[in-house]
């Protein structure tokens, strides 16, 4: 159960300390505060864009692949990845209800061998880096143009073929179809109800982008059967506005039930960065609103998700795509107060665009009210270190560890103050400590020595440090929707 009085915390915690030993007792210095900021980057899946690699590479490459991925996000002070489990109606994780993704093993519906969860392997191995791991899902898409090996008899193209259209070189499902919506609902409830994520977020594929004929004349996308349906059964919308509500009751029925399963896990979507040309009015491009049927401003006025990763990749002196005009004109619209965390293109670092103009973005990012972190498209190119960019975004802008902001609207409770223990050891001094109540998901240390403080964010599983040196030692615990409890503070005696 968590405390709500801040005094009823700090008297707390004196009493978790009064067994330590003698030469530190409980203290009442303030330790620095934390940055809050949320850092992620992408790891796509699809086509082998950045893990795995190749698709045929063996489990335990696979592993070492991912590791690095997760190490140089731990080194970059990044706090969360975006993992693609599901690009195209296919797992890259076990599952009874859609077959392995051909981008793991390169064919559709086998496993990798040795076997492992490739899902169960990258929560477990990001939480003890003390970082966040999101699901990604595509939550339309049934085949996709890099796709080589055939569909197995469990694909839903096979299994319910009712359910699929194909749009030029690729498979959808149709989002007018109720038993679409409640399969893929389905999928995604079942990675949130077994695997240990700390979100679940979706891309901008909805419907289809347009695919054109050999004239550049748009293709209709093949929705006539349930148009019908809705249209013969008395539906007033116009066909336009029918499939814009067609991908409303989706999100909203996504956010309302992932909510049911686990209250604490985050809900994201990542729209075009573009709601509508003319908004705000210097803004000119493509119209996600009238073509991919996504109305992702009224999600986000609705409230129905926890952050919003709008695709920034443009340039920020772009003249019809300003960066910083396109940022301030989302957070102007967020009434629920929901994140905003826009999304920047590291990929396309390179010859017309410095790593610098990343670093920039970041700054402008902080400039704004309302912003309060940024997600890397993708991993790849940070892998990669392309002219630096990692180099340039850990010295210039992620010198220092951050904590991702807190979801009040989900739980706005601190936790208990940790018990917190110093003992002398032959190893120098033994720093221990175990929450008061429920786990926790992540642990601020911090550490005065000589009149100077460090500050680190460590995983949720740890629980002791060894110091050879502290005149101060200030633990305090975060919890899953961010929230900090107070520190307890242990300090030298005689200091």
């Amino acid at each position: 159960m968590k405390f709500v009085s801040w005094l009823a915390l700090w008297l707390a915690a004196q009493i978790t300390v009064a067994a330590s030993t003698a030469l530190y007792a409980p203290s009442q210095v303030k330790p620095p505060s934390v940055a809050r900021e949320f850092r992620g980057a992408w790891i796509a899946s699809v086509g082998n864009i950045d893990w795995p690699s190749q698709s045929d590479l063996s489990t335990e490459q696979q592993k070492a692949e991912l590791l690095a991925i997760l190490d140089m996000g731990r080194r970059l002070n990044l706090n969360a990845l975006m993992l693609q489990v599901r690009p195209a109606c296919d797992a890259l994780y076990q599952s009874s209800l859609e077959p392995w993704s051909e981008y793991l093993t390169g064919q559709m519906g086998k496993a990798p061998q040795p076997f492992y969860d490739p899902l169960h392997f990258a929560v477990a191995e990001a939480h003890k880096r003390g970082l966040e791991l999101h699901a990604w899902f595509n939550p339309f898409r049934a085949g996709h143009s890099t796709r080589k090996s055939p569909a197995t008899a469990s694909h839903v193209s096979k299994a319910r073929p009712l359910l699929v259209r194909t749009y030029g070189k690729e498979m959808w499902l149709d989002p007018g179809d109720k038993a679409v919506h409640d399969y893929t609902l389905g999928v995604i409830l079942d990675v949130t109800r077994r695997y240990d994520v700390d979100g679940v977020v979706l891309d901008d594929y909805f419907y289809p982008y347009p695919v054109r004929d050999t004239e550049g004349k748009g293709l209709p996308f093949p929705d006539w059967p349930t148009w019908k349906t809705y249209h013969e059964a008395g539906g007033k919308l116009t066909r336009d506005d029918w499939r814009r509500e067609n991908i409303n009751v989706f999100i909203q029925q996504l956010y309302t039930r992932v909510k049911a399963e686990k209250s604490w896990v985050k809900v994201g979507i990542s729209p075009f960065g573009i709601w509508r040309p003319g908004n705000p009015e210097s803004v000119k491009g493509f119209d996600a609103f009238a073509s991919l049927y996504a109305d992702s401003r009224n999600w986000l006025e609705q409230g129905w998700l926890d952050y919003l990763l709008p695709q920034l990749y443009w340039s920020s002196n772009a003249r019809e795509q300003n960066y910083a005009e396109l940022l301030k004109w989302w957070c102007e619209h967020n009434p629920r107060k929901r994140h905003i965390w826009p999304a920047n293109s590291v990929n396309r670092v390179g010859a017309n665009r410095g790593a610098d103009e990343l670093a920039n973005q970041v700054r402008i990012t902080r400039q704004q009210p309302g912003a309060t972190g940024n997600v890397h498209w993708s991993v790849r190119a940070l892998m990669r270190n392309t002219q630096s960019v990692t180099d340039v975004l850990k010295r210039e802008v992620y010198q220092k560890a951050a904590l991702v902001p807190p979801t009040p609207w989900l739980d706005a409770a601190m936790p208990a103050p940790p018990k917190l223990d110093i003992e002398q050891t032959g190893k120098g001094l033994k720093v221990s400590w175990q929450p008061a109540s429920e786990p926790a998901a992540r642990w601020v240390w911090q550490v005065r020595a000589d009149g100077e403080w460090t500050t680190e964010i460590l995983p949720g599983l740890s629980g002791s440090r060894f110091v050879s040196n502290a005149d101060v030692v200030a633990i305090s615990a975060v919890d899953r929707c961010g929230n900090v409890s107070p520190p307890t503070v242990l300090e030298k005696r005689g200091t």
